[in-house]
């Protein structure tokens, strides 16, 4: 098993208007997903991968800038892979990472960003991917073409949590989780 952190970064997970509108919840249940992987004893413990998104100059996550920093600093046999595409396979060393048999757990951020298109290529892959409610967020979608009205983020994560689903992903709960890195 793998356990991929998509951009658990300073500036997304600081309170709004900067982070997603759900930052404090989201970013304690991902503390609690790594705490319980980290904890799970070595056969059943997956391998822990950081992805790191780095943002253009003036981004709040702008390389080398505060709001780029992960909130979890990760350990010395936890890699970190910076990326500049929503696909985390895409230009980092991912694929090598990760077996292509490997049971994949994602949490992080953005759902309707890197959650959705690095959790499809995963499947393309043939991983088994899991995504866990309430660990994964997003900002409100702007819909430019109805005159620039909001979709709540809430609203944006269900329609992502839908189309991963129908395309294979399975969806957890945080309740599943101290059974998640265990022998099942």
């Amino acid at each position: 098993r793998v356990l991929l952190l998509l951009d658990c970064q300073v500036a997304r997970l600081s309170d709004p208007p900067l982070g997603v509108p759900e930052a404090r919840s989201v970013g304690a249940n991902i503390a609690q997903v790594l705490a319980t992987a980290r904890a799970s004893p070595p056969p059943s413990r997956p391998r822990i991968i950081h992805v790191r998104k780095c943002g253009a100059p003036g981004d709040a996550d702008e390389p080398h800038l505060p709001g780029w920093e992960l909130v979890h600093a990760p350990l010395a046999d936890e890699p970190v892979l910076d990326k500049r595409k929503n696909n985390a396979f895409t230009g980092t060393a991912l694929a090598e990472l990760v077996p292509p048999d490997a049971e994949l757990v994602v949490v992080g951020l953005e759902s309707d960003f890197c959650v959705r298109a690095t959790c499809s290529a995963a499947l393309a892959r043939g991983n088994d991917v899991l995504l866990i409610r309430g660990a994964h967020a997003t900002y409100d979608r702007i819909e430019y073409w109805d005159g620039g009205t909001s979709t709540p983020a809430e609203k944006v994560q269900r329609e992502i949590e839908e189309e991963l689903e129908e395309a294979g992903v399975v969806l957890l709960d945080m309740a599943d989780l101290p059974s998640l890195f265990g022998d099942r």
